[in-house]
């Protein structure tokens, strides 16, 4: 891409921010922010000087953002601008892509709400066990594929539902994962990644204490320091009615619940993992 390229579409970038940001200030009214009516107004919604005001920043920096000057707000400057506006996290974030920033979302707490659809989701999923994590790694929702395969979630309290917590302290599950040793590394790696942007939450906190002085591992590998994103992969299972088993596994992001992913196992032709499901799906519906 050459400069002349780069710099259109940078301004053209600019344009689209300001037409955004003026179409919201003309959404709103005084009354709805707080603000005086006043005179009669001659154009809709609120005045530069008011929304300026209000995000706290001069009046004629803040023009300049709408008529898409070569300005750059700076994050802090865009939650100000998006608390004045009284945008939505659509919009927030819309406000945020358009200024080339990382949206500057606060991290929720505790284990979050798994929507309808995305239950019925996993309940269509017959043939593929799948299930949600939460923000900590918990197990949120399952469907019955991955009770059949992994065990009966609704009997797992507390941290016994975590995803970490089970690889690294259940025996029973550590007995079920061929290639434990590679999948314990690789998942504390990508929890470690997860867990960044929660960095002093008090849930995390414990969960690594408890973690730290059950399992020898644990310890060993949590200095360490390794990260990893997500990965789509292969995971060989031993289970105690199917066999050996191999499934090809993928962390999906749920768009409307950033603390979410939905993991999905999908069976291989290797091992006769398919049949060998079907069988401990037909067991577990008789029982």
């Amino acid at each position: 891409m050459t400069i002349n390229q780069n710099q259109t579409i940078l301004e053209a970038r600019r344009r689209e921010f300001g037409a955004f940001l003026r179409s919201r200030r003309e959404k709103l009214t005084p009354a709805s922010v707080g603000l005086p009516v006043g005179f009669r107004r001659r154009t809709p919604g609120l005045r530069r000087e008011e929304v300026a005001l209000l995000a706290g920043v001069g009046a004629t920096w803040y023009t300049w953002l709408e008529q898409g000057r070569d300005v750059r707000a700076s994050a802090e400057v865009l939650s100000a601008l998006a608390d004045a506006l009284r945008l939505d996290p659509a919009e927030r974030r819309h406000l945020f892509t358009l200024s080339d920033r990382p949206p500057a979302e606060i991290p929720s707490r505790g284990p979050g709400e798994v929507p309808q659809s995305l239950r019925r989701m996993l309940a269509s999923l017959t043939a593929q066990p799948a299930y949600v994590l939460g923000r900590r790694w918990d197990v949120l929702a399952w469907n019955a594929a991955a009770v059949a395969l992994f065990g009966d979630y609704s009997a797992l309290q507390g941290d016994a539902r975590n995803s970490v917590h089970r690889v690294f302290t259940d025996p029973a599950h550590r007995e079920l994962l061929v290639d434990w040793e590679m999948v314990a590394a690789n998942s504390l790696a990508m929890f470690r990644a997860d867990s960044a942007r929660y960095a002093g939450d008090p849930d995390f906190e414990r969960l690594i204490g408890t973690l730290t002085q059950a399992s020898p591992e644990f310890r060993a590998w949590w200095p360490k320091q390794e990260v990893l994103r997500p990965l789509t992969g292969y995971k060989r299972l031993r289970h105690a009615q199917g066999g050996l088993m191999t499934f090809e596994y993928t962390a999906l992001a749920v768009i409307d619940r950033p603390d979410m992913k939905l993991v999905v196992y999908t069976p291989v032709d290797e091992d006769g993992t398919g049949e060998k499901l079907k069988t401990l799906l037909s067991q577990n519906a008789k029982s």
